[in-house]
């Protein structure tokens, strides 16, 4: 069984590097494991976390 790959553009860690004019992983990860993502389609990424911007503003609530 495959499992669902997550998108970068939803991760948390997915931020705009102003310098490179892009967007990067901005988790501290080593080479085997970014090599794996982009080669294995099924690999899930173990650093994904949902970026819900609002989830602060609903635990102050």
């Amino acid at each position: 069984m495959k499992k669902e790959r997550k998108s970068c553009d939803t991760c948390a860690f997915y931020a705009y590097d102003e310098e490179y004019e892009t967007y990067i992983c901005d988790m501290d990860m080593d080479e085997d494991d970014y090599m794996r993502i982009l080669s294995d389609e099924g690999y899930q990424c173990p650093y994904y976390r949902w970026g819900d911007e609002y989830a602060v503003v609903r635990k102050q609530n």
